[in-house]
């Protein structure tokens, strides 16, 4: 892969290598053609779905009865491949897998898991995860306003949640609420349909835009205890999901940069400007050559995230500091990107400034670069510089 100048592909096993190469067929034949357009009109292309799910890779994380867990390293490539075509893509596939999945999978009960699960790895059912809220972004730990309170055998929901991905159309909404009687973080499986949860599509973005992201109010929304995660009982718990699915951020943006990257090389071989091939200038190698190298530098520290979560041993600093670091240099790549492009970058059908734009989401989501870098800052001093 013209990105992985290093070849660090070559330490998955050649097994996993096939499955590697079968998803970026898939996704080279069957998302490449469609993901501008998807992109310019905001819609996600359901259609794709059931194939999708014959790839095999939909929860390939998370050990079954008729398999073990694949390695994070390779769940983490696979991310990276999404991302490396269509970022939105990439993104849907993380909250479905990482974020709502992994809930079930962290927090739900064996019963629980056997009733969810088995649909979420078919995609007959989609997954959402439903933690932010319109006034709580880095501070929701600490300041959760949607509330839970217990009613005999159901739980009696109320609040907002802001920036849903797959919100709209979910089959299943892990929401996360404050339990009036103990102020403590509780998680609860909303099923599509159910009365008091309405989901609107936010308009007017400028990033992912093929992901469907729902503005949700809960008003007064009845969830049976039998629905409410059996072993999410404080934010630890929720914790416990973001630590994973955060160092996958990092993959993403290693993705999404291979993808601008790859794009600029191309336009560099066959864009001619004074009766020469542009990747013939020295100014245009020089910005090829700093793409190539953030991409490196990313990638290494990605693999080491996902060697350090195969062994269970990635701490929630050195999770903050792929995530910050990465998408970082996500931005200066893709905008080196960009600008070789000349005016032909904001151009949605030379693909880099879809890049360029899903590039600000990724920097924003799963932690934001300063609350990042204070979780990383603690780390190293021991003192917790928030406020």
């Amino acid at each position: 892969m013209l990105g992985d100048f290093y070849g660090y592909e070559e330490l998955l096993p050649p097994a996993d290598q096939q499955l590697l190469l079968g998803a970026r067929e898939f996704l080279e034949r069957e998302v490449r053609p469609i993901a501008n357009d998807c992109w310019a009109r905001a819609e996600f292309p359901h259609h794709l779905l059931p194939r999708l799910a014959e790839l095999g890779i939909v929860g390939i994380g998370y050990k079954r009865p008729d398999r073990p867990a694949a390695s994070r390293l390779l769940t983490s490539f696979l991310s990276m491949e999404l991302s490396r075509v269509d970022t939105s893509m990439a993104t849907f596939f993380g909250v479905h897998t990482g974020l709502a999945m992994g809930s079930i999978v962290h927090c739900g009960s064996a019963e629980q898991r056997q009733r969810w699960l088995p649909g979420m790895f078919a995609l007959d059912t989609v997954g959402a995860f439903a933690l932010t809220e319109p006034d709580g972004g880095s501070d929701v730990a600490g300041g959760l306003e949607t509330t839970a309170r217990r009613d005999g055998d159901t739980w009696v929901l109320d609040g907002a949640k802001r920036w849903i991905g797959n919100g709209t159309f979910a089959d299943l909404v892990v929401v996360w609420a404050r339990d009036v009687a103990d102020d403590s973080v509780k998680g609860f499986v909303v099923t599509k349909g159910t009365p008091g949860f309405t989901a609107t599509k936010m308009e007017g973005k400028l990033a992912l835009r093929t992901v469907q992201n729902a503005d949700i109010v809960l008003d007064g929304c009845r969830v049976p205890e039998a629905d409410r995660l059996q072993r999410a009982n404080s934010f630890k718990d929720t914790g416990r999901v973001l630590r994973l699915t955060r160092g996958g951020v990092a993959w993403n943006a290693v993705g999404c940069m291979m993808g601008a990257y790859e794009a600029a090389v191309a336009y560099a071989a066959r864009r001619e400007q004074f009766g020469r091939p542009i990747g013939r200038f020295q100014l245009i190698q020089d910005h090829l050559v700093e793409m190539l190298g953030n991409i490196t530098a990313s990638l290494s520290m990605a693999v080491r995230v996902a060697h350090l979560q195969d062994r269970d041993e990635c701490s929630d600093a050195q999770a903050a500091l792929a995530k910050l670091y990465c998408t970082t240099r996500l931005r200066e790549t893709v905008a080196h990107g960009r600008e070789l492009f000349g005016g032909n970058g904001v151009l949605l059908e030379y693909d880099v400034a879809r890049y360029f734009n899903d590039a600000e989401a990724l920097y924003s989501y799963e932690g934001t670069r300063e609350i990042n870098t204070l979780i990383v800052g603690r780390s190293i001093t021991g003192y917790g510089a928030f406020t």
